[in-house]
């Protein structure tokens, strides 16, 4: 089944693979809780003239955000770090966590400057973390237009 997956390396595919829907999992719930405990917090309230409630919704959905980031950059660095799993290519060598976060963070927000690039099963990672990062980001603003949009319409 060498179409399929390179001879001999079934068990790097797998690891990378459970490894990219377990972390994706992981997020997705991060993503979750995160909008959960926001909307409990303010969405029951009435809304207030008071800006300050917007921009603390922005700074903790940032923070999302990057804990995201952070969640992929680890786990690309703790695949990197087994045997036949990959290598990420590259103007400079990937040799500390903060290169695969780099990486993480060009990847999650789909911005791909393509100085870094995923190679060998890896790259499964990469592209799930792409389509994962692309929908959070888009939930996370929808979320803060449906606030907005509350706030706004209260104003006037």
């Amino acid at each position: 089944m060498s179409w399929l997956i390179p001879d001999g390396q079934w068990g790097v595919h797998v690891l990378v693979a459970v490894a990219a829907f377990s972390i994706t999992g992981l997020v997705v719930l991060i993503h979750y809780e995160g909008l959960h405990a926001l909307a409990r917090r303010y969405s029951g309230r009435a809304p207030s003239r008071d800006r300050r409630v917007m921009l603390k919704i922005i700074f903790a959905l940032l923070a999302l955000h990057i804990v995201e980031i952070w969640c992929y950059g680890l786990t690309f660095w703790a695949l990197l770090q087994v045997p036949d799993t990959g290598f990420v290519h590259g103007e400079h060598a990937v040799d500390n966590v903060f290169d695969t976060i780099y990486l993480s963070a060009t990847t999650y927000t789909t911005l791909g400057l393509g100085d870094l690039a995923p190679v060998g099963a890896i790259r499964l990672l990469s592209g799930m973390e792409s389509l994962t990062g692309f929908l959070l980001v888009t939930w996370s603003a929808s979320f803060t237009y449906l606030e907005m949009s509350r706030y706004w319409r209260h104003e006037n």
